[in-house]
């Protein structure tokens, strides 16, 4: 019983899990309670305007659409990739954008400074490649010691910084402010130097990479570059001081005034044997003869760089004595100081040269080690001024310096070469002391060696001009100082093996190496300037003469003419050039005369030309021209002168440009005054007549007669009487001359203006003028000569017009021109009318030829003669007329 009434309840409380729903066939289901609705519904937002857009709006952007303000922001994102895209982003922005920089340069510097100390190496770099590219380019021309002050205090911060790396790219940092702004070594020289010294100090721990110990050696090394060595340097050194104060939020941050020298000697007087220590460290190396590594090398250069710009200051400051250097008020003894410094460098430095004594070394080791001997060469040159150095060791330096100038260190490869000259630059200075101070035998060897070393070096190289600066402290001393005596006769021999060589290398430059050419004329003008005062000097400063006819002027035998370099170098070597003729004692014929051919060249400016008469007038008054070889070089320069264009009315007034007539005019007139004012008239007049005369006989263009006729009336006075041979030769040249002025400027006045027509016959006819006044005798013959216009030798006639020759009537009408243009001049008229019969002779000679039946003539020819017959005859009529009546 108990069991069925369990089962009738378990039963009833049983339910329905599901109820099942009957679904016809072909009808859709309905989605099931549960389903997902899928259904897009969406509708379209429409903005008026974008905010982030509208902001931008007029704001510059880089290319990524970000502002100067965003990616300044950016450059203190605390992820690094980050950082440095936003500096690459400003760079973009800046390079875009110029003016972004000029209008928030202060404001980018104060933000983009906090990253010199950068965890980041990456970040750094661009950093560094930011400043060095785009920003300090952009500081130039604005207040840089602002902006200097602005970034010294966060590199001084990372040059304290654990990380290496960072204090490492603080000197580059350093390196690059100090490249573009030099005055701001001074300003912080005392914190720079102690961190350089810090740095270098621990190299053994932190720079055992030599490529991080070059890094800082050559940021050194370029502040100590700034180290005044001579007057000019630390003039401008001071006038770089603090500058002027400016009223800005940053004031304070600069410095009133700069370090000074007396806080930066003590510093690098501790410097120096920190520099030698660092130097040490790579000498086990080079003496176990292994291989020299470039940045083993590199950083043994900088260091004697350094070290050798550390020298020469000290150096400076002792030579000069400065107010700084001197000991008073407790501040400390600079020569003291650098007694010290010497004898350290004596002790632990130079004890060492040469550096490498094996004979056989690859040729680059060969290079490398030349390199740093010559440093380590220049150092000890230096030192050698305070202290005297044992005999070996002078000795050692001395066949070092023999060697390298006879070129015997180096290989014969270009690469060698031109090391070798670099280096050999910074020692030829020393070299005039160093003659002067050693034993005979050196001596000897010294200026062999610096004679070969000037003849083998290229003439257009650095090398040339720094061996003809030392040969000019040689020969004539600077300041009073006399290295080399010239009374020794081996040392005469090598300065004037010196001399001798100069006129060929002024040529060999020719006029494209200017600034060399330069050079040398320099002190070719400082040896005449001397030469009075050695009978040996003066001797080979004459002999010079012949070399440099070639550097003016080669007259060829076959008539052409080859100019030298001085035609086309430039106006102040042309100057030095004359001025070196000023100090020959006896200039040659030979010399005069390529002289004047090279005043000839159509290139050669007028100043020029007129300086050449000035120069060698004066030097003609000092005696140094003999008066004949003067005449004549007047002579060939206004008979040889080629006056453009030949046609004297070719030329109108607005293409006088183009003319060289006005400068022969002023030449013309430069030479007559000289003429004047060489002497007794009567005997210049002598010696002139004759050389006239001759040049005249040959058929010179007219401008060329007209100069000629010009010099022998500048010396008219009581004195000057024309002989009988100048009659005969001037009753042929005068009426050619008359004739060719008609046919060049009478016969042209319909061409030219009336005013330039007049001008110039007035020019051309004065000298014949003057002439015919002082003799009538002169215009008797003249007018003899003109009547004898029928005869067939007609050598009156200029010989270049051709049509004279065949008609006749042509021949009429110049003679006619000529008598009317000089019926216009009173005198000469008054003097003509004395001449009458042979006027009449001239017009019945013209009469008879038209009557003459054997002579024939078209009839244009016979109009020609009988207007020219009448032009004549009321011309003469007229003037006689008035004549009576006066």
């Amino acid at each position: 019983m108990a069991g069925s009434k369990n089962a009738s309840k378990k039963k009833q409380k049983r339910g329905i899990d599901f109820k099942k729903i009957k679904r016809k066939i072909g009808r859709k289901l309905p989605p099931a309670q549960n389903a997902t609705n899928t259904e897009i519904k969406s509708k379209a937002i429409v903005l008026p305007e974008q905010s982030v857009a509208s902001e931008k709006a007029g704001l510059a952007v880089n290319k990524k659409g970000l502002t100067l303000k965003e990616l300044l922001q950016q450059t203190s994102h605390y992820n690094s990739k980050v950082r440095k895209d936003a500096l690459l982003g400003i760079k973009d922005l800046f390079l875009k954008h110029p003016e972004e920089l000029r209008l928030h340069k202060y404001a980018v510097i104060e933000k983009l400074r906090e990253r010199i100390g950068d965890d980041d190496r990456l970040v750094r770099e661009t950093l560094y490649q930011l400043f060095k590219s785009v920003i300090f380019p952009g500081f130039k021309e604005d207040n840089q010691e602002l902006f200097v002050s602005l970034m010294m205090a966060y590199i001084f911060n990372s040059m304290t910084h654990l990380a290496i790396d960072v204090r490492l790219m603080a000197f580059k940092f350093l390196e690059l402010v100090i490249q573009y702004y030099p005055p701001s070594f001074f300003l912080y020289a005392e914190k720079i130097l102690q961190n350089f010294e810090d740095i270098l100090r621990k190299n053994q721990f932190y720079l055992e990479d030599k490529s991080k110990l070059k890094n800082a050696l050559s940021g050194l090394e370029q502040c100590l570059l700034l180290l005044p060595c001579n007057k000019k340097e630390v003039g401008s050194c001071e006038q770089n001081d603090a500058g002027q104060g400016m009223l800005h939020a940053f004031e304070p941050d600069v410095p009133a005034e700069s370090a000074g020298f007396s806080l930066i000697i003590p510093k690098l007087k501790d410097l120096v044997p920190v520099l030698v220590n660092c130097f040490q460290d790579f000498i086990p190396a080079v003496q176990t003869g292994a291989h020299l590594d470039v940045q083993s090398f590199d950083c043994m250069v900088s260091i004697l760089h350094s070290i050798n710009h550390t020298v020469r200051f000290f150096v400076y400051m002792i030579d000069e004595g400065t107010s700084e250097s001197r000991p008073s008020h407790g501040e400390l003894d600079v020569a003291m100081l650098g007694g010290t410094i010497s004898m350290t460098l004596m002790k632990k430095l130079l004890v060492l040269f040469p550096l490498n004594m094996r004979n056989q070394l690859s040729e680059k080791d060969d290079v490398k080690y030349f390199v740093l001997d010559s440093v380590l060469t220049e150092i000890f040159l230096h030192l050698s001024k305070w202290i005297c150095p044992p005999g070996v060791l002078l000795e050692k330096f001395l066949e070092f310096l023999e060697n390298a100038l006879l070129g015997k260190i180096c290989s014969d490869r270009r690469s060698g070469k031109a090391i070798q000259e670099k280096h050999l630059i910074s020692l030829l200075p020393f070299v005039p002391k160093l003659v002067s101070q050693v034993a005979n035998d050196w001596k000897s060897r010294l200026l062999q060696a610096f004679t070969k070393a000037f003849k083998d070096c290229n003439p257009v190289s650095s090398l040339k001009l720094a061996c003809l600066s030392t040969m000019e402290e040689m020969v004539v001393p600077r300041q009073g100082m006399l290295y080399l005596d010239p009374r020794d006769p081996e040392i005469l021999n090598f300065q004037i093996a010196w001399i001798r060589e100069l006129p060929m290398l002024l040529i060999l430059l020719g006029d494209k190496n200017t600034s060399h050419s330069q050079v040398v004329l320099h002190l070719l003008l400082r040896l005449g300037q001397r030469a009075f005062m050695n009978y040996s000097f003066a001797l080979e400063y004459d002999n010079m003469q012949f070399s440099l006819q070639e550097f003016f002027c080669i007259y060829q035998d076959d008539g052409n003419i080859i100019y030298g370099p001085f035609v086309r170098l430039p106006r102040e070597s042309q100057e030095l050039s004359l001025c070196c003729l000023r100090y020959i004692s006896n200039l040659d014929s030979h010399m005069l005369r390529s002289i004047a051919y090279c005043c000839l060249c159509p290139e050669l400016e007028q100043y020029v030309i007129i300086r050449v008469i000035e120069i060698l007038h004066s030097a003609y008054k000092s005696g140094h021209i003999q008066i004949a070889d003067h005449i004549s070089f007047f002579i060939t320069l206004l008979s040889r002168f080629r006056v453009l264009p030949e046609n004297v009315n070719a030329v109108m007034e607005r293409d006088v440009n183009i003319s060289n007539r006005g400068t022969f005019k002023s030449i013309t007139g430069i030479v007559c005054s000289c003429l004047s004012q060489m002497g007794d008239s009567s005997l210049v007049f002598k010696i002139l007549e004759k050389m006239v005369l001759d040049q005249m006989s040959q058929n010179l263009p007219l401008d060329n007669v007209c100069a000629m006729l010009r010099m022998l009336i500048a010396l008219d006075s009581e004195e000057t009487i024309i002989s009988e041979q100048a009659f005969v030769s001037l009753v042929k040249i005068l009426p050619r001359y008359l004739i060719d002025i008609v046919h060049c400027i009478a016969e042209d006045d319909g061409k030219a203006s009336g005013s330039l027509s007049s001008s110039a016959c007035c020019y051309y006819l004065v000298p014949c003028f003057f002439l015919f006044v002082k003799s009538h005798k002169l215009l008797g013959l003249v007018l003899k000569m003109l009547g004898s216009w029928r005869n067939e030798s007609l050598s009156i006639l200029p010989c270049d017009h051709t049509h004279y020759e065949t008609d006749i009537s042509s021949r009429v009408e110049a003679i006619v021109s000529v008598l009317l243009l000089l019926h216009k001049d009173d005198k000469i008229w008054q003097i003509m009318s004395s001449f009458k019969a042979e006027i009449d002779c001239i017009l019945q000679s013209i009469i008879s030829v038209q009557s003459s039946e054997e002579i024939s003539m078209t009839l244009q020819e016979k109009h020609k003669l009988k207007c020219a017959h009448d032009r004549l005859k009321n011309g003469t009529s007229a003037l006689h007329a008035e004549m009576q009546s006066v």
